[in-house]
């Protein structure tokens, strides 16, 4: 099928900002606001969701076909906590006593719904592909690094006192 638009940095960023803005609403009940990345330079890793050495949780999913990418969101460990406690009614006790696996699935499955809602634009802008499963990174002061045939989109998000970023990998079409 022949590609209708082209992939601009403008429709990456319409894409993401619905998707984003989409599942925390309708998963969180929470409302997140693009927030431009004014000290953000084209090509670098994000910078730090919180303070350099605060745990992070980093969900990633990817998308093949005919445009080809990932998508990691990044959170620090108290947000993800408070992602995992309202996706799934949990208090902070029941969490705790879950234990880390439940905080990576949430994130995992809130990137996933947020991905696909991205990859949905893609295709209905003449670009199928499919997702692949979810994975999750956690650490302090780390940071991803993109090979050289991959270009780099960043946005941040607040969402009440947290920020989330998507930073988005995308290989360009042959």
């Amino acid at each position: 099928m022949p590609s209708t638009v082209e992939i601009t940095e403008s429709l990456i960023r319409d894409y993401i900002n619905r998707a984003v803005t989409d599942v925390f609403k309708t998963m969180l009940g929470r409302v997140p606001t693009f927030s431009s990345p004014a000290d953000w330079v084209a090509g670098e890793p994000p910078k730090p969701v919180g303070p350099v050495h605060r745990p992070q949780v980093v969900g990633t999913v990817g998308f093949i076909g005919e445009v080809n990418g990932l998508i990691y969101l990044h959170l620090d460990l108290d947000f993800a906590r408070l992602c995992t406690r309202n996706l799934l009614g949990m208090t902070e006790a029941e969490l705790d006593e879950a234990g880390d696996e439940v905080i990576n699935d949430a994130i995992g499955e809130l990137t996933n719904m947020t991905v696909g809602s991205f990859k949905n634009g893609l295709c209905d802008s003449g670009y199928p592909c499919m997702l692949t499963i979810p994975s999750i990174l956690r650490g302090t002061n780390f940071s991803i690094e993109p090979t050289s045939s991959v270009v780099r989109h960043v946005y941040h998000f607040d969402c009440e006192e947290h920020r989330v970023v998507a930073d988005i990998l995308m290989k360009p079409s042959e």
